[in-house]
């Protein structure tokens, strides 16, 4: 068997072994995806028909703001969830498992690799309870086939970029704890983006600052995928090169921080 199989073999194994974590504490899977359902509901209902009609007028009211906020809503799932990938890698660079992978003949690579296909599993699932519940509460998408085939790739490639990002913090921290915060910043960026408001309406400063921060265009271009508009080519541009700049520096990172450990 050649090298490139055994390390695909391994990398499935321990694909397995993160699904099987999934399985048997569904808490933490529970609580990620829960706390953007929590947000979905909060700002449609509570804010939803105010800020709902200063997006459409007078007619615009919550199903306007329903429609407006839910792309924020879905890039806020993904950046919950990462947060759970740095603390798995953590637990596992903290409690003794990485020197028992040391001694048994594995390809290296498949440790973390495992972590970011699980995460990617956990992202979709996510993404599709998130969407699952906008639904329910009205939300119609008007996109087309090629616009959700549109939409698996940016979520997957948004997704792939931060998990590889939240692996080098979950390598680096020194302490579970401390990997649970890490990644925190990621869960406040929404809000100095697109997500909620529209950024024209912030001064000048922040506005240039959401304008060009990468939460925005993975948001607009999300939002023109779900409403079947054309995608602005900046913003895709911004999409792509963002979420490569993540992954490119977080898989940097981490083979680094984890051949050295």
């Amino acid at each position: 068997m050649s090298t490139l199989a055994y390390a695909l073999t391994d990398t499935s194994t321990m694909l397995r072994r993160q699904i099987k974590h999934m399985q048997r504490y569904p808490s933490l899977t529970i609580m990620l995806i829960g706390m953007p359902v929590v947000f979905l509901l909060l700002f449609v209902f509570v804010f939803g028909g105010t800020l709902g009609d200063g997006l459409g007028g007078p007619t615009g009211g919550r199903d306007a703001y329903l429609a407006y906020v839910t792309p924020g809503i879905l890039m806020m799932t993904l950046a919950g969830i990462v947060q759970g990938t740095a603390i798995g890698v953590a637990m596992d660079m903290t409690e003794g498992i990485i020197d028992r992978f040391r001694t048994m003949s594995i390809a290296r690579v498949s440790v973390l690799t495992g972590h970011v296909l699980g995460s990617m599993i956990q992202s979709f699932l996510g993404i599709a309870v998130v969407l699952g519940v906008a639904a329910a509460l009205g939300y119609r998408p008007e996109a087309g086939p090629l616009e959700w085939l549109g939409l698996v790739g940016v979520v997957a490639l948004v997704s792939f970029g931060l998990i590889w990002l939240t692996v080098a913090l979950g390598i680096t921290a020194k302490s579970v704890e401390t990997a649970s915060n890490s990644p925190m910043f990621l869960m406040i960026m929404p809000f100095l983006g697109s997500a909620f408001v529209p950024t024209d309406s912030m001064p000048t400063v922040l506005r240039y600052f959401a304008d060009y921060q990468p939460f925005t265009p993975w948001i607009e271009v999300t939002r023109s995928l779900l409403s079947g508009t054309a995608v602005d080519g900046q913003d895709l541009v911004l999409t792509i090169a963002w979420a490569l700049a993540f992954a490119i520096l977080g898989y940097a990172i981490s083979r680094k921080k984890f051949n050295k450990r």
